[in-house]
């Protein structure tokens, strides 16, 4: 024997010229051991007619470990749109064979559906209903029900209107809008609203004001004083309340009040 290395084995010339030593044998070479043909020949355990092992796969998948381009925010806004068009399209078409098959039960579940998001007044629900194509008296029988066992209360729902709202510091008159632009009757609307008192009305513009003095620190107290009645005219809050709260605010931090606008007359 030659020594010489079979073709297509040249990593196995790593494994000649080793030298003298313990365990290997005269001419330089060395035993090759079965841990060396596992690091040179991979695979070499493996039964036979096994298949290859698969390459590695990339993120997302894909063996050559290259990912697909992420979506930008606008592609994830429009797909989002149109998939929920056309679960809206569906739904329109539902309703639709619902309404032609029994017009009462279309309009029940219509109602049911809509309340379950939170309360509505009668005609925020009378609205829903034309809208779907229900015939009037239909409306007006299911409407009816409703009121009758206390699914529909206009009068419920406006105590919590009221109540809701007022802890973000609306006025009464504001509050009174409201509930007429949902359709409450008029003195439905003036029974809940009256629930607040003048002290109570006057102390929630106070709550208003201190929470954004800070902000006007610094200006001219004319300024403070247009910036902050704003403030709560925006709230409905009328002038003549919204001056003499803003007034007694800057003197409590030491405004002289000669140098603050007159408060106008009601």
């Amino acid at each position: 024997m030659t020594g010489s290395v079979p073709p297509g084995r040249p990593r196995l010339q790593a494994l000649a010229g080793g030298g003298e030593g313990a365990g290997s044998p005269a001419g330089g070479l060395r035993v090759v051991t079965a841990d060396d043909l596992r690091t040179l020949l991979p695979g070499l355990d493996a039964p036979a007619g096994a298949p290859p092992e698969a390459p590695a796969r990339g993120p997302r998948g894909g063996a050559s470990g290259r990912s697909r381009p992420a979506l930008t925010a606008r592609e994830r806004a429009e797909r989002s749109a149109d998939r929920r068009a056309a679960r809206a399209e569906q739904r329109a078409d539902a309703d639709a064979a619902a309404l032609a098959a029994d017009p009462a039960e279309a309009a029940r579940q219509l109602c049911l559906r809509e309340l379950a998001h939170g309360p509505r007044t009668r005609a925020e629900l009378a609205a829903l209903l034309l809208r779907a194509g229900v015939p009037d008296d239909v409306s007006t029988e299911v409407l009816g029900r409703y009121a009758e066992v206390g699914v529909v209360d206009d009068a419920l729902f406006s105590q919590m209107w009221v109540s809701s709202r007022a802890r973000k510091g609306l006025a009464r008159g504001a509050l009174k809008a409201e509930l007429r632009r949902k359709g409450v009757d008029e003195e439905v609307a003036a029974e809940a609203v009256d629930a607040i008192d003048d002290s109570e009305e006057r102390a929630a513009a106070h709550g208003l004001i201190a929470r954004k003095l800070a902000a006007t620190r610094g200006l001219d107290p004319d300024v403070r004083t247009r910036r902050l009645v704003g403030v709560l005219a925006r709230k409905g809050y009328g002038p003549g309340l919204s001056f003499a709260v803003v007034r007694e605010a800057l003197a409590a931090e030491g405004v002289d009040p000669l140098h603050l606008p007159e408060t106008p007359e009601h």
